[in-house]
């Protein structure tokens, strides 16, 4: 067994530990309160812990030496995501638990044979047009669930292709703007005093992100198009510390929503929604309305596991888990998961400043701003900070296509800290 790499393993196996205890208590809580199912035990508690526990020693036993923090803290946000699904809807729960062990899986493989990832950047044109058709696929071959038609059904189970292809983009924009950085920062030309980059620069970057968006938009799912667009928005400032990029973007960001606020019904209605719930609590407010008093019934800490309404809230097992869990374990509880979020991006953030080179550096923050910004997003929606999109809430909320695409985030951080890290002590 190699020793490379062995402290950082060691210190994650002692952060699994208590993990597994809190998931533990969290099983036997719902075992005991809410649900006499014998498989909670098992299939809840003692199984994922294991798993967890097994992929450290995997990587132990290859002498990886990838970030130690970062398998706990998505150990917590997966433990907390079960506990929650167990309590609001078993069936949901063994099916989460089902993609979860899918999900380490492919934390596995993506660990062990992306390593070599700076290759993807030779193919970044390639993984633009995969992106785009795996986009147009559930436009002609697919169902609507949620308002959105995004979903690949394929009986056994469902996919949404979107989940995966914000990979892709960041995957591309992180290798365009690593090759065009300096065009992109100082610019060959002034437009209103601003200098930008030409046309050769700008085209191809704003030809794969204005497809993207409009077939998010023509399928209806604009929370993930508002994720693909102030990641992208992210990425350019990573490369470019240009805040007249931002300006630009933003105004471009509100112009469009307000474009999309007339063409569209659905887009309208939650932005009234957003403004004045209370008009509209017997009808299309009532969601958003229980929201807000779940987390009010909440208090500091919370009415406790099992005793609190949060089964009010309609989908309270996709878009509006945290306010369940606020209800539950109270204030606290809900800056517990921020915290542990804010952590995540931290390391992740950490990561990108410790990388060797361009490519490696945006791609770590791109796809550490794309797991910050989509917790904010859908954090904000579930409070009233924000209109509701609908997104899901990374690790936590029930999704198994988010839940593999997030552990396949997880593994390429992992790749890129393994070689980041490699000289520290």
């Amino acid at each position: 067994m190699e020793k490379i790499g062995y402290e950082q393993r060691r210190m994650e196996m002692k952060l699994l530990i208590p993990a597994a205890a809190y998931l533990a208590a969290g099983a036997m809580a719902i075992y005991l309160w809410v649900l006499k199912e014998p498989r909670i035990i098992f299939a809840g508690a003692v199984v994922p812990a294991l798993a967890f526990m097994l992929v450290s020693l995997i990587w132990q036993f290859r002498g990886f030496r990838g970030d130690p923090f970062l398998l706990p803290v998505t150990a917590l946000l997966s433990y907390t995501s079960l506990i929650f699904l167990y309590r609001l809807q078993p069936a949901y729960a063994y099916r989460q638990f089902v993609w979860l062990m899918v999900g380490l899986l492919m934390l596995l493989l993506t660990t062990r044979l992306l390593t070599n990832y700076r290759v993807l950047a030779e193919y970044k044109y390639l993984i633009a047009a995969s992106g785009v058709v795996i986009l147009l696929l559930p436009i002609f071959f697919g169902v609507e669930m949620g308002g959105a038609k995004s979903w690949l059904d394929f009986k056994l189970f469902s996919l949404q292709p979107s989940e995966f292809v914000k990979i892709l983009v960041v995957i591309f924009l992180a290798s365009f703007m690593a090759e065009n950085r300096l065009a992109l920062t100082r610019g060959s030309g002034t437009v209103l005093g601003m200098s930008l980059p030409g046309p050769q620069v700008w085209g191809p970057l704003l030809g794969m992100w204005g497809i993207a968006l409009l077939l998010l938009v023509f399928q209806r799912d604009l929370g993930t198009a508002l994720i693909y667009f102030s990641t992208s928005l992210a990425m350019i400032y990573i490369a470019t510390a240009r805040l007249a990029y931002v300006g630009f973007g933003t105004a471009f960001f509100l112009a469009g929503a307000w474009v999309a606020g007339k063409m569209f019904q659905h887009v309208a209605a939650r932005f009234t929604i957003w403004l004045d719930p209370w008009s509209y609590i017997t009808g299309k407010g009532y969601q958003i309305a229980q929201s807000l008093f779940a987390i009010s019934a909440g208090g500091v800490t919370g009415a406790g596991l099992g005793d609190g309404y949060p089964k009010f809230i309609p989908a309270v097992h996709t878009d509006f888990i945290f306010s369940a869990i606020t209800e539950e374990l109270g204030l606290m509880g809900g800056v517990g998961i921020i915290l542990l979020y804010l952590f995540f991006i931290y390391r992740g953030f950490r990561i990108a400043i410790s990388a060797r080179d361009d490519f490696s550096a945006l791609l770590a923050g791109g796809l550490t701003a794309l797991m910050g910004l989509q917790s904010f997003i859908i954090i904000a929606g579930v409070i009233k900070m924000l209109p509701l999109t609908g997104v899901t809430l990374p690790f936590v909320s029930y999704g198994g296509s988010s839940l593999v695409a997030n552990f396949i985030i997880l593994g390429m951080l992992m790749n890129i800290s393994n070689e980041a890290f490699a000289n520290e002590k």
